[in-house]
C-alpha cells in the first residue's frame, strides 16, 4: 500500500525577505506499522507558516520528520513552490 497526501495551500516565509512563499506539497509513503493522521499532518505543516526557510530545506525537513516519527519503508516529499522573481522551484526529498 502507498499513501499520498496533497496539500495545495502550504505556506512558509522566505528566509531573505520574510515574504510569504506558497507551495503545493505532495507526500507519498509506504507505511510499515504506523499511519499518519491527517489532522496531525495538517497541524505540523501549519507550523511552517511563521518559519523562514529555503524551499529545499523545507521538503528535506518534512521527509526526515516523517521517517523519524512514522518509520515508513520510504517517503517522498515534493514541494512545487510558486514563482518568485520569475523562477519556480520544485524540490524533492526521498528517504528510505
Amino acid at each position: 500500500m502507498t499513501v499520498t497526501f496533497d496539500c495545495r495551500e502550504f505556506t512558509s516565509l522566505c528566509p531573505v525577505t520574510g515574504q510569504p512563499d506558497f507551495a503545493q506539497l505532495t507526500i507519498r509513503y509506504r507505511p510499515r506499522k504506523r499511519l499518519i493522521e491527517t489532522k496531525s499532518l495538517k497541524l505540523y505543516l501549519w507550523s511552517f507558516r511563521e518559519r523562514r526557510l529555503f524551499n529545499e530545506s523545507i521538503v528535506a525537513e518534512i521527509a526526515a520528520t516523517i521517517m523519524k516519527q512514522a518509520q515508513p519503508e520510504w517517503v517522498d516529499v515534493e514541494g512545487r513552490f510558486a514563482h518568485r522573481g520569475g523562477i519556480g522551484v520544485t524540490a524533492i526529498a526521498r528517504r528510505s
